[in-house]
């Protein structure tokens, strides 16, 4: 499978050549780093060429993420990566172990590795982790750039033993596949607003279904005003750029074990409309307020790599939010698709209104299940931080299903209440059936509480993600800038779907 690289802003996506994944027993002549794994205890595996005592001299403990590069004078570089201690090692600390790794050996492209031999870790697992954290580590977006900031890595080796191979080797692809899916939701989010408006995506999602085995619908301005879609309208109204919704469906090769849903905000760029936000770093960001609808859209792509079992429809609400004398108005009423009106108090919280529209397309298709996920609220970052994502919705079963996905994948989502015996009333209107706002407080639930509006009695689940969609430092496997959160969430849980008791 073909690594999706940052693209230039050019008529079509472009793709860089594959890191070549292989699952070897000893490492090859041509790597150029190669990652031994050490411990807190024990003995120092002989490649590095020193001692435990030597380590400790430079302070590395074997702690998990610690990296300590071995003096060479001629031959590969070898680093030391911590990894803790072995009962307490899992995937997620594998990965950050990988990531480290990956950091460690700089530009070098060709690398090789044993952290996947991991004692005590299923070796699809294990393989699948280091995969992910070597290849998200290395991830930069230079298309802009002359130089690219980071030497992607061209040739990954894990060294495992003959009777891990096999399922290394399943794990490794998989992890591939994952990894790409993340890097394209990066490249995505990352990419200036001016370079990848509504209509420009949507020519990206019919590239990527079209080599990803997935069927493609696009509807226009004049398609979303005959299906009534008033939500996203009323968003795009003061833009001088058209509205996009992509529908795109995966279909398995056998008979499906369920059908889900997915509907991503993908707000190309926020400037808050009429409710205009202020000059300050969290505005230059707004390119990536459709980071939702790249995650929905990168996470289908994985799905025929992962040989999904599930029928998985997926909606990209696409659109930007801008001021001008045809935008919407506070007072305003918007009308969604299935009837439902709704009164504007803020034109800032305009990503509901096309999720709404999004929300009603989807129950439609008469799913199993829904998710949406969309960077919602700065609510929900004062709530839970930047690095953990807030999760609503009206089933706990298939919430839990979530919970559980997302620790495997270290995408930290955390549940909030979907109070709406309390907080329904905060969103009544005097002229139309409910109001876009609830007030100053608990907007993240609010905003859930409004989202639930559209979704019948279809389990659903909400994702907001405004607060780990980016990060301003290099941090593990999250490189600067977009971080993809939610792509592998995604694409782990669509791939095995079977509908929530």
């Amino acid at each position: 499978m073909t690594v999706v690289s940052a693209f230039n802003p050019a008529p079509s996506l472009e793709r860089a050549g594959a890191t070549a994944v292989t699952v070897a027993r000893s490492t090859p002549p041509t790597a150029g780093a190669i990652g031994v794994p050490v411990g807190p205890k024990g003995a120092v595996p002989r490649p590095l060429g020193v001692d435990r005592a030597t380590l400790a001299r430079y302070g590395f403990e074997g702690k998990p993420g610690q990296t300590f590069v071995g003096p060479r004078t001629d031959g590969p570089t070898v680093i030391a990566v911590g990894v803790g201690d072995a009962a307490d090692l899992d995937a997620a600390g594998l990965r950050d172990a990988a990531a480290a790794f990956a950091r460690a050996a700089g530009k070098e492209p060709s690398l090789a590795t044993a952290l996947a031999d991991a004692r005590g870790l299923d070796p699809a697992v294990a393989a699948q982790a280091v995969v992910e954290g070597v290849l998200l580590a290395r991830y930069g977006y230079g298309a802009l750039k002359k130089e690219s900031p980071v030497q992607p890595v061209s040739a990954l080796t894990l060294v495992v033993s003959a009777s891990a191979a096999e399922a290394a080797t399943r794990g490794a692809a998989r992890g591939q596949a994952l990894a790409n899916a993340a890097a394209l939701a990066r490249d995505l989010a990352n990419t200036p607003p001016s370079h990848l408006t509504a209509s420009r995506l949507a020519d990206l999602a019919i590239e990527v279904a079209a080599s990803s085995g997935l069927e493609v619908e696009v509807f226009d301005r004049d398609a979303l005003r005959d299906m009534g879609a008033g939500g996203i309208l009323g968003v795009n109204a003061g833009s001088a750029e058209p509205p996009r919704v992509v529908k795109l469906t995966y279909r398995p090769t056998g008979t499906p074990t369920g059908h889900l849903a997915l509907v991503g905000k993908g707000v190309m760029y926020d400037s808050g409309g009429i409710s205009l936000k202020p000059t300050d770093p969290m505005h230059t960001a707004m390119k990536m307020d459709m980071s939702g609808a790249a995650a929905v859209l990168s996470a289908m792509s994985a799905l025929s790599a992962l040989e999904g079992t599930a029928t998985v429809t997926g909606f990209l609400m696409c659109t930007d939010n801008m001021p001008s004398g045809s935008a919407m108005k506070l007072g305003d009423v918007l009308t969604i698709r299935g009837g439902n009106t709704v009164e504007i108090h803020n034109t800032d919280a305009e990503g509901r209104l096309l999720l709404a529209d999004g929300l009603v397309l989807a129950t439609e298709e008469r799913p199993d299940a829904i998710v949406d996920i969309a960077t919602l609220t700065g609510a929900c970052v004062v709530a839970l931080g930047a690095s953990i994502a807030g999760v609503m919705g009206n089933h706990q079963a298939w919430i839990d299903r979530l919970i559980a996905v997302s620790a495997t994948t270290d995408e930290t989502i955390w549940p909030l209440p979907l109070e709406r015996k309390r907080y329904r009333k905060l969103l009544d209107s005097d002229v139309a059936d409910v109001k876009n706002v609830g007030g100053p407080y608990g907007g993240a639930i609010t905003a859930a509480v409004f989202l639930s509006e559209f979704v019948g009695e279809t389990p659903w689940a909400h994702l907001d993600i405004a607060g780990p969609m980016k990060v301003d430092a290099d941090e593990s496997w999250r490189s600067k800038g977009a971080t993809g959160f939610g792509t592998r969430l995604l694409a782990e849980v669509a791939a095995g779907f079977t509908p929530p008791a």
